[in-house]
């Protein structure tokens, strides 16, 4: 995720207050050796560990339209993710259209913010023993890959909506594991703070209940 210089110049003041010198982050090496390769590679993971530290559920968005470069980083983001045996047992629907997007929040009990969004990806999945764990990966890698750009994301419904099959002509056999809104935050959110359990109640080094230093 080479952007998230990018995107953190222009919307960085959401995680205004982070203390850059926080133990366990790997900073890239000063060595002047080092090839430009090798401190390429350094940025880059830690452009991909930010994503992951700071991305958060947004259920309020702006009114604003995804480039359409960003929609298809997003959706490629989804087909480059691995699956057992490459199976990629996947479907994406994108969807733009309101009156759509109202009745997909009409349906998900747990989405009446999805009109909100200027889109929202319907993922589909044909039926393997491995589909919810291919598909959550693939949904993962979608929210990050649209939270580098500064967009936000969240994930609605999980294998209960047999009710956007015939809406979006999704065949029979084939299941909606997930709808995700996608959109600029309308506010701030989480300014980079999670509320997670501390590495040592959920890490251990080697066996069971040894502390992971």
């Amino acid at each position: 995720m080479v952007v998230w210089a990018t995107w953190a110049t222009s919307v960085g003041s959401n995680f205004k207050g982070k203390d850059k010198s926080e133990k366990g982050r790997i900073s890239p090496s000063t060595n002047p050796l080092q090839s430009n390769r090798e401190s390429r590679k350094a940025v880059v993971f830690m452009e991909t560990f930010d994503a992951i530290r700071t991305v958060l559920a947004v259920r309020r968005f702006k009114d604003t339209p995804i480039p359409e470069p960003i929609v298809r980083q997003i959706v490629e983001a989804g087909r480059l993710t691995a699956s057992g045996g490459n199976s990629q047992p996947w479907h994406f629907i994108v969807v733009r259209d309101k009156e759509t997007l109202r009745r997909l929040g009409q349906l998900a009990r747990t989405g009446p913010y999805i009109p909100q969004a200027p889109l929202a990806i319907v993922v589909a999945m044909d039926h393997s023993p491995l589909a919810n764990s291919d598909g959550s990966r693939a949904i993962q890698d979608m929210i990050l890959a649209a939270w580098s750009q500064g967009v936000g994301s969240n994930w609605v419904g999980y294998n209960n909506l047999p009710e956007v099959n015939p809406l979006l002509g999704i065949p029979e056999e084939v299941s909606v594991l997930a709808i995700l809104p996608f959109g600029y935050p309308a506010e701030a959110v989480g300014k980079g703070q999670k509320k997670r359990k501390p590495l040592g109640e959920v890490a251990y080094n080697e066996r069971w209940g040894e502390p992971f230093a």
